[in-house]
């Protein structure tokens, strides 16, 4: 919605196309967080750009009418309904319980056929992706969807090429991600091949995002699975080494941290996972060296030095023994993935 006074119908026809249009289907059953989670992040980069009109116009456009209630009970109002003719730069189709039905999902599927073709890119969050391979449009492409619905979702379209661990994936014009906050991780690398990592970062930033994910990236993380492992009295103890990586994280820092002794922290540790503290803090550390070579650009150096490493080489070590590849060899190839195609 535009309120801009003193302006000529051609001026203010110019500045409203001069953004990109975001079209976020909404209907009955629908993931609230789906649609507000890229909705928010949209808007937020234009609060962000140094000229608003090189931003976003955030649309959502109703599949069935303007009123939709969430899977929460949510009501929620559509700007417009899907037959309404608009030109769109982006379609995000939001997951949801109805998505995985027959109805729903050709209603979807007939949305995008009309669609696609005059559209730079759709993309989907979550079970959204059931309406958009009900097209045929995903046939032979690489895609992702929540963790809890990679067999469902094998099962009903065989002809997809699933990478069931990935945040996110891009296949060419097709974006597909996992469930609720990868919304939000999609978004980010949308906004980031429009405008570069410095918007998107500060975008991150200001959605107070932990960390910007690439979209290569585990759904679950090794903090996560430490965390769902965890005794009681480890339960917090991930989150705080995450937080101080690059500083000390010795067996007696982790055991004052716990409130027990050296010996008995180390026992305690190998007996719930199998490995010694050591060999964890050495995995974590990789693991984030990892996600820091492909989000960020700084050398190989500075990410060995954040993580924790005081020489490059002794990283370098490592992190061949761990993935196999060079640090910077990893970095050409997963950072290729990612990289943007003319569209």
């Amino acid at each position: 919605m535009y309120v801009i006074q003193d302006v000529s119908p051609s001026t203010l026809y110019l500045r409203v196309m001069a953004r990109r249009r975001i079209g976020i289907l909404g209907y009955d059953g629908i993931q609230a967080l789906d649609l507000v989670g890229p909705a928010e992040t949209f808007t937020a980069a234009t609060a962000h750009c140094h000229n608003s009109d090189d931003g976003y116009e955030v649309v959502i456009i109703g599949l069935d009418g303007r009123r939709f209630v969430s899977e929460t009970g949510l009501t929620l109002l559509a700007d417009v309904v899907s037959d309404t003719r608009l030109r769109l730069d982006t379609i995000v189709i939001p997951g949801g319980a109805t998505m995985r039905t027959d109805a729903v999902a050709a209603r979807t599927a007939a949305f995008i056929a009309r669609r696609h073709a005059l559209t730079r890119r759709i993309t989907s969050v979550c079970t959204g992706v059931y309406g958009l391979a009900l097209t045929g449009l995903l046939d032979n492409r690489r895609v992702t969807t929540h963790w809890r619905y990679l067999n469902d979702l094998r099962r009903r379209f065989p002809r997809l090429r699933i990478e069931p661990d990935a945040v996110f994936v891009k296949d060419g014009a097709f974006y597909t991600s996992a469930g609720i906050s990868a919304g939000i991780d999609l978004s980010l690398a949308l906004i980031e091949e429009d405008h570069g990592s410095a918007l998107a970062l500060s975008v991150a930033r200001e959605l107070v995002v932990y960390f910007k994910r690439p979209g290569g990236q585990n759904q679950f993380s090794e903090p996560l699975q430490f965390q769902l492992e965890s005794p009681d009295r480890f339960a917090g103890l991930a989150a705080w080494m995450v937080g101080r990586l690059a500083r000390d994280l010795t067996v007696d820092a982790m055991a004052r941290h716990v409130g027990l002794s050296s010996r008995h922290f180390t026992r305690a540790f190998t007996e719930a996972y199998g490995r010694s503290p050591a060999a964890f803090v050495g995995d974590l550390r990789l693991a984030e060296a990892s996600k820091r070579l492909l989000a960020h650009r700084a050398d190989v150096a500075t990410v060995a030095r954040s993580v924790g490493y005081r020489s490059a080489d002794v990283f370098r070590r490592a992190f061949e023994r761990r993935f196999g590849v060079s640090p910077r060899d990893y970095r050409l190839r997963f950072a290729s993935r990612r990289r943007v195609q003319p569209g």
